[in-house]
């Protein structure tokens, strides 16, 4: 049996402008122990980024005034955060927009409704990635 990460300093952001949405996601990562932030849209996200300095940061597609590519192209060309892994979350899973999200440099792709499974699988997958470097 693989070795249990402990979780507990790591930091997750959510970019959801679905209220439920994002309460999902914090009460998975929650109960698996990580710690959450929460964030609204992209413009609430990169105040709280810069401040928090999260580890992994899921951000939804379609969200006012900033969308998720805008925000996933503005964490990566920050010289800081540009090796935070960005997992966009979409309730659509067309080729296009995979391709749309590995242009803006994000990591993964995730269709919503996510299960707690596919969230958590996620997170552990890029955590366990960069303890490797």
């Amino acid at each position: 049996m693989a070795e249990k990460t402990d979780v507990s300093g790591i930091k997750v952001m959510v970019i959801d402008d679905s209220n439920t949405i994002r309460r999902s996601a914090e009460i998975f990562l929650a109960q698996a122990g990580y710690q959450v932030l929460l964030a609204e849209d992209g413009f609430d996200a990169l105040a709280k980024i810069a401040d928090h300095h999260p580890d992994l940061v899921f951000v939804d597609i379609m969200m006012p005034r900033l969308d998720g590519y805008q925000t996933c192209a503005l964490i990566k060309k920050n010289s800081k955060f540009s090796a935070t892994p960005v997992i966009m979350l979409s309730s659509k899973d067309g080729l296009f927009d995979r391709a749309r999200g590995r242009m803006v440099g994000s990591d993964e792709y995730l269709t919503k409704p996510f299960t707690k499974d596919s969230l958590l699988k996620a997170v552990s997958e890029h955590i366990l990635l960069r303890e490797q470097r």
